[in-house]
């Protein structure tokens, strides 16, 4: 396994909470892409193209805090408790593919693995004890 990091979900405010936590721990931001710079842009409304698709500042030695909004336009509702993901990077896609199916047994795949615009072979699940999972494998290190 490459990383384990923490994906956080807002409903509208992730860049001002990113601004604060950036205000807090320092660095840059090594990745800021908002809605309008994806394919699904013609879908969203304009102040939904402005909000964050996905961002990731560093924080410490090897860690990196990331989210995006939730857009109710895209089906995504945001309730307290699910507004957070732990994600993992891995190192192949063959590594991916026995994560993500050991943790979504019993659970729910929310996104089947796939191969993305981004670069990555990536899923989304929650397991069957209710947490939510990112499991990625970047063919391309985005950072």
């Amino acid at each position: 396994m490459k990383a384990f990091n923490v994906y956080l979900n807002f409903k509208g405010i992730t860049e001002e909470a990113f601004i604060f936590y950036k205000s807090i721990f320092g660095g840059e931001f090594l990745w800021l892409q908002r809605f309008k710079d994806t394919p699904e842009k013609e879908k969203l409304s304009p102040a939904e193209q402005e909000m964050i698709m996905h961002i990731a500042l560093p924080i410490g030695d090897g860690n990196i805090l990331m989210g995006s909004d939730f857009l109710e336009s895209m089906g995504h509702t945001f309730i307290a408790g699910n507004n957070f993901y732990l994600s993992v990077n891995t190192q192949s896609n063959e590594e991916t593919d026995k994560i993500f199916s050991s943790l979504s047994a019993g659970g729910k795949i929310e996104m089947p693995l796939q191969d993305t615009f981004w670069g990555a072979y990536f899923g989304m699940l929650t397991d069957k004890y209710g947490i939510h999972w990112m499991v990625s494998y970047d063919k391309k290190p985005l950072y």
